[in-house]
């Protein structure tokens, strides 16, 4: 047998490196599956992942994505709102529900306002709740998971969000800042065209809770919004936590913090557009901004039916649905 040449050697030597860069360069060639990205859900604008944004979950850290080669150009937004809803851990099941509520609702008209909606988490200590938080982080991207707090309703929670909020997103800032609930149906749409006529500064609006013969010195927890230079004040008001006033109602006490101070003086009063929903279940209103004390699947359900979220399902062999 004639032995091989040098050239001939050179080819073998070279096969398992091509092996190998073919192995490593296609993956790269196809184009990026969007499968378990943010905008699978359908969320849209609503709970869209913001770019530049890292989740607090160390368990989630992942290696982002190739970024896509070409991306529409969005037209600027007249302003921006971040929705924080406050929930906890062990109320995934709610979550999907209320992911649910805000997928299926009609975005903003185009160029009016950017909304983001995020579920708001003091630290996970639980391991098995901390895996599947960090799962659910991966899977939608909307997700905050503040480190200077334990979980709690009424024991600061709520300031741990808000004082956090201008250092998370010091880069890109909200022009307005909401607190909400999991058990509030925020009609998102009906809530922007109530910002776009108000000021962007020194705004504090809701559901006005009337006390002590002021109109409202606070508003009602089922959801308010701030403007960003007062949630940047709350961030540095050391005053706050030397009178301890982060422990209590989280609703009275950030109205406290806000009239001690002279701020939020422009006070908005949605009433009666936003509402508890009653022992019966009848009385929702058409122009809804907000409907709270949903704590059931069945209320739920009832404020679905009565807005009709399902509506625009498209008949088919596989939907027999009522």
């Amino acid at each position: 047998m004639k032995p091989p040449t040098s050239t001939t050697t050179s080819y073998l030597l070279l096969a398992p490196l091509a092996i190998l860069l073919l192995v490593s360069v296609l993956p790269s060639l196809r184009p990026w599956s969007r499968a378990g990205s943010a905008s699978d859900d359908g969320l849209g604008v609503l709970c869209a992942r913001r770019a530049g944004f890292v989740d607090v979950v160390a368990a989630a850290a992942a290696a982002p994505p190739p970024a896509e080669t070409t991306r529409p150009v969005e037209p600027a937004a007249e302003f921006s709102l971040l929705v924080g809803v406050l929930t906890m851990p062990s109320r995934r099941e709610r979550r999907d529900i209320v992911r649910m509520a805000y997928a299926l609702q009609p975005p903003p008209a185009e160029g009016v306002a950017r909304v983001d909606v995020r579920f708001v988490f003091c630290r996970v200590t639980d391991p098995v709740d901390a895996a599947l938080v960090a799962v659910e982080s991966q899977r939608h991207g909307d997700i905050i998971v503040l480190d200077n707090c334990a979980e709690n309703m009424n024991d600061g929670k709520t300031y741990a969000y808000l004082s956090s909020v201008p250092r998370l997103f010091a880069a890109e800032p909200y022009d307005y800042v909401m607190k909400t609930d999991d058990d509030t149906y925020l009609r998102v749409a009906a809530l922007v065209e109530e910002l776009r006529s108000k000021p962007r500064e020194d705004l504090y609006l809701g559901y006005g809770y009337a006390m002590g013969g002021q109109p409202m010195p606070f508003m009602h927890g089922m959801g308010y919004v701030v403007s960003w230079d007062v949630a940047a004040w709350i961030a540095g008001a050391d005053e706050i936590l030397a009178r301890n006033d982060t422990l209590g109602p989280e609703d009275l006490m950030v109205g406290k913090w806000l009239n001690l101070a002279g701020r939020g003086k422009h006070r908005y009063d949605l009433k009666p557009r936003m509402y508890d929903l009653n022992w019966f279940m009848d009385n929702f209103r058409p122009d809804t901004v907000a409907v709270h004390m949903l704590k059931t699947n069945q209320r739920w359900a009832a404020t679905f039916r009565y807005f009709n979220v399902t509506a625009g399902i498209t008949p088919s062999e596989l939907n027999h649905l009522p």
